[in-house]
């Protein structure tokens, strides 16, 4: 992609979900969401999406609070720092007052800290989200540490 700028696009869920299920690492698409973004080349090419929902940890889930459940790009140069900045300022746009997302431990977070966000916490590896009141299948991504981030 030479010359190309990138730019913002509106995306619906089921094709954000697609390109998420095409281009993430290690997640499937979320199951909702609150608000989705694009990011497209000048050809209009779809190079990156954001998904935006309610925080999937239920303590942080308190009417005020969004969290970037899922990006997911081609590898195009910015791409996520575009999509991490715009979904903050939508977000604020819509009235919430935090937004929040994760890493891996083995991520850099160097799109996170293009669009200004700080790291919030080390979250240390869990054995899994399954619990006697709420039964939950493996996905492949338990006991790895994670990165809390929240966008400035």
């Amino acid at each position: 992609m030479t010359g190309n700028r990138l730019h913002l696009v509106p995306v619906r869920f089921r094709d954000a979900a697609a390109f998420v299920a095409m281009w993430h690492r290690h997640h499937q698409p979320p199951i909702g969401m609150v608000f989705t973004v694009g990011a497209a080349d000048d050809e209009g090419v779809l190079r990156g999406v954001a998904i935006v929902g309610r925080p999937v940890a239920r303590m942080l889930d308190n009417g005020q609070t969004l969290e970037v459940t899922r990006t997911a790009t081609d590898g195009t140069a910015n791409a996520n720092s575009l999509l991490y900045g715009a979904a903050w300022r939508a977000a604020k746009a819509l009235g919430y007052t935090r937004l929040i997302t994760y890493t891996q431990a083995g991520e850099t977070g160097a799109s996170l800290r293009a669009a200004g966000w700080h790291v919030l916490a080390e979250r240390p590896a869990t054995p899994g989200w399954d619990r006697p009141s709420r039964p939950r299948a493996a996905t492949g991504t338990e006991a790895i540490p994670r990165t809390l981030w929240e966008a400035s």
